[in-house]
């Protein structure tokens, strides 16, 4: 079904929400999407106002109109910008959020569940966990998202499978119109269980602007492993608002890798982990390369609930040109988190007159027997590391790539898949080379 939006935006969402009322969905889903909506019409979409967003104005985004869940013929479409030289995956397609499966495989992988989001009501795990993680954060995007998503994916590891290689999932945005998708993923990894998942967002040539508002949940149950991989590769047509919610068991581990590089226009990230058992340890890591007047804007909340836990957070920012970096990062220790470890640290190489940072690590300790620290640096280039280069006989745009890569490999180094390392240092010279 294709709706055009008439008179605004908000007023559109409210009559897309009234339609949906009208599905055959379960009552407890409606009653969860009536919620959350009631929740959204208070709020409304976030401003500068709000302390979270006040480098992020999304006003423009937000006062246009736009075609809602937009029909796409989806016979002869190009994926091949989402390639990984070298990688060897299962992969699965979702087109402006729907699960495509003549383009997806998931080759005899027993113990693997893939559906589209709106026919795993049934599941256990969805009964379970859908709308329960996310939805506690009051974000009036994540609320919106759950009162009128349409499309996404759920997938579930069963207790004990160690999946045979990564899943790769591919984020198409594509569409002859400017559209706004709303995608919502449920991701259940039982006890045991180990998953490497790697996320490419493209688009495809020809498409109109696109809004995305996407919302990712993610459970690991006792003693489960995720490496989970965000590769930004989206034109400057594409502008995205990212909700990643991960609840983790005891004796778990996530690793989250988010990598933006070049072209989307707007990127907002918010990856909150929430550490609710003993022995739980997690790591984010981030590499955003930007140029020309692209925002991207990272907000992380890492919450020890409970003690012996551990966290090591490390973002690098490398805006160029008129672009803008935004990193916001969050550690909570709470009261009963005795003996938590975390460690957060936000660096920042400018390269150009009129690039920006817009940095915040910020530390909320209520425990007494704990390793807490946070920092953030910001400087350009090294002068005197790149008059040593070119001294040696080395080019002024080899050597700063090369100091670009020093700068990066205190993160990329941490990459659990070195096939994809490579391929992120690989898109860090392409940025710095564009020109």
């Amino acid at each position: 079904m294709s709706t055009i939006v008439a008179n605004s935006l908000f007023e559109q969402l409210a009559s897309t929400f009234q339609e949906l009322e009208s599905t055959n969905e379960p009552s407890s889903l409606k009653e969860i999407r009536k919620g959350a909506f009631a929740q959204f019409e208070q709020q409304g979409f976030p401003t500068v106002k709000n302390e979270d967003w006040k480098y992020t104005n999304i006003h423009s985004l937000v006062n246009k109109t736009y075609l809602l869940n937009e029909d796409v013929d989806v016979s002869d479409l190009d994926f091949s910008q989402a390639d990984i030289p070298g990688l060897d995956a299962h992969r699965i397609v979702l087109i402006n959020g729907q699960y495509v499966l003549a383009f997806s495989s998931l080759e005899d992988e027993v113990g693997v569940t893939v559906k589209p989001i709106e026919e795993a009501v049934s599941e256990q795990a969805f009964q379970k966990h859908f709308a329960q993680h996310a939805d506690k954060t009051g974000s009036a995007v994540v609320a919106l998202n759950t009162a009128l998503h349409t499309s996404g994916l759920y997938l579930a590891v069963g207790k004990n499978k160690i999946v045979s290689k990564p899943i790769q999932i591919v984020h198409v945005a594509t569409g002859s119109s400017d559209f706004f998708a709303q995608t919502r993923n449920l991701y259940v990894i039982e006890a045991n269980a180990e998953v490497e998942i790697i996320e490419s967002f493209i688009t495809l040539e020809n498409s109109a602007k696109n809004l995305q508002n996407k919302v990712t949940e993610i459970v690991l149950d006792e003693n489960a492993k995720v490496q989970h991989y965000y590769l930004q590769l989206a034109s400057e047509v594409g502008h995205y608002i990212n909700h990643t919610e991960v609840y983790q068991a005891k004796y778990s581990l996530y690793n989250n890798y988010n990598c933006n590089f070049p072209g989307v226009s707007f990127v907002r990230n918010d990856i909150n982990v929430r550490l609710d058992a003993e022995n739980v340890e997690s790591h984010l890591y981030g590499i955003n390369l930007l140029a020309d007047k692209q925002l991207v804007d990272n907000h992380t909340i890492v919450d020890h609930m409970k003690p012996h836990c551990e966290s090591y957070e490390w973002y690098k920012n490398i805006p160029q040109d008129e672009s803008t970096a935004v990193f916001n990062g969050k550690i909570f220790v709470r009261e009963d988190a005795q003996k938590t470890n975390a460690f957060q640290q936000n660096n920042n190489m400018l390269i150009g007159d009129k690039s920006t940072v817009n940095t915040k690590p910020q530390l909320e300790i209520f425990a007494d027997d704990v390793k807490c620290s946070h920092g953030c640096t910001m400087g350009q280039f090294d002068e005197e590391a790149l008059f040593y280069l070119r001294a040696r006989g080395i080019g002024e745009e080899s050597a700063r790539t090369l100091l670009v890569h020093a700068f990066a490999f205190d993160v990329t180094s941490r990459f659990s898949n070195e096939v994809v390392r490579e391929y992120v240092e690989n898109l860090v010279s392409k940025g710095l080379e564009r020109k």
